[in-house]
């Protein structure tokens, strides 16, 4: 049921600016999401890089190999859309079942 939530959640936080894996992953462990790692958030950044979601910049790093820096293109932020749509109508369902209690 919940297939592509931190995908979609990934999307918003490159949605808001350039970023690179590190810090999409401390910025989900800052909102709660603290079960996730690193290694779960690169499989994503490889799954919607595939998916033609991101364009990527390389760009020097202080401690070690150049840092791939994600922006959301528009393929991206309508995929993006699509999960928003999709999340508000799962969440109105929800809040459906949670208000007719019977």
């Amino acid at each position: 049921m919940f297939k592509g939530l931190l995908e979609g959640c990934v999307l918003e936080i490159i949605n808001n600016g350039e970023t690179y894996g590190y810090q999409i992953t401390r910025r989900l462990n800052a909102l709660g999401f603290t079960d996730v790692v690193d290694g779960t958030v690169y499989t994503i950044l490889v799954r919607i890089e595939k998916k033609n979601f991101v364009d990527i910049a390389k760009k020097p790093s202080d401690i070690g190999p150049p840092r791939k820096f994600y922006v959301l293109n528009d393929a991206g932020r309508e995929e993006l859309q699509k999960f928003w749509d999709k999340w508000a109508f799962v969440s109105s369902k929800i809040n459906e079942l949670k208000e007719n209690k019977q």
